[in-house]
């Protein structure tokens, strides 16, 4: 009986997750932001039943990879997820090394354009312009936290009168610390403080929910707990959920995929992005 029940899910588009299901929504696309001949597009997670006469919350995710590789797909089930929960959930594309030749100030530019777009755009989206979310996971994460903490770094021809700051950001295991004792400080050219979210948390910095691993050798513990920390200091909430033993990249694996977005559910929640009881 189990196994038929499965077979059937799997025939409806579902995927299971011990005992939670969660939709497979095909993302839509469309382009943000052409860089010479580069073409960037967002993938647009849409609540089944998507109603054009609302506006929709929203969260903007972007991928790890070191800045160096990776893609959208990254954030798939947390997007279907969340966007089965009446959310619109945007899954950006950015320039990365091994493609586009890139450093991680190009990859900041891209996201804040991202950001910007979608804003700028709200009306024709569908969206709320005033609680857009932004996660990711690694240098994904590095790029929510420079868009909700980092002035600057902002492309040309960007209309500025248009914010790229994010209103929420969700962090899994974030690369926030470009110092000697974080990550990527090699590849600032000496930059590192213009580029570094925990070395740029100042008052009305957006409240964030983190998750991170206690074996994690890409970003130091210490990061993590400096930037909750920097955060309670200026007055702005920081939820810090450090998962014993585990290693980077921890998220999108088994009971921790669950957990972990179980509990971004109930933050979103907590801030009016979302409604009623998490379904996973």
């Amino acid at each position: 009986m189990r196994a038929f029940l499965l077979i059937w899910l799997n025939i409806l588009g579902y995927t299971i997750q011990g005992q939670s299901s969660i939709p497979e929504i095909q993302p839509e696309t469309i382009q943000y932001k052409l860089v010479d001949t580069v073409k960037l597009y967002l993938h647009i997670y849409k609540p089944q039943n998507f109603n054009k006469n609302k506006a929709y919350n929203s969260i903007v995710f972007f991928h790890g990879g070191g800045w160096n590789t990776g893609n959208y797909k990254a954030f798939k089930r947390q997007s279907s997820y969340l966007a089965s929960r009446g959310m619109v959930a945007i899954s950006v594309d950015y320039r990365i090394k091994t493609v586009h030749g890139t450093t991680p100030f190009d990859a900041v530019e891209d996201a804040k354009s991202a950001i910007r777009y979608i804003r700028k755009h709200a009306k024709e989206l569908c969206i709320n312009p005033n609680k857009i979310a932004a996660g990711g996971g690694s240098a994904g994460g590095h790029l929510a936290a420079a868009c909700g903490n980092i002035e600057g770094l902002e492309g040309p021809k960007e209309d500025l009168s248009i914010s790229s700051k994010p209103n929420a950001l969700v962090l899994f295991n974030p690369v926030y610390d470009n110092s000697k004792k974080g990550f990527g400080y090699n590849r600032m050219n000496g930059r590192y403080l213009e580029i570094s979210p925990l070395h740029n948390i100042t008052k009305g910095a957006p409240p964030t929910i983190i998750f991170f691993g206690t074996k994690d050798k890409t970003t130091p513990l210490e990061s993590s707990k400096l930037y909750e920390k920097k955060m309670k200091a200026i007055g702005s909430r920081c939820d810090l959920f450090l998962y014993e033993g585990a290693t980077h990249s921890f998220f999108n694996k088994g009971n921790y995929f669950i957990d972990t977005l179980r509990k971004t559910d109930l933050f979103l929640k907590s801030l009016g992005y979302l409604d009623g009881e998490p379904t996973i």
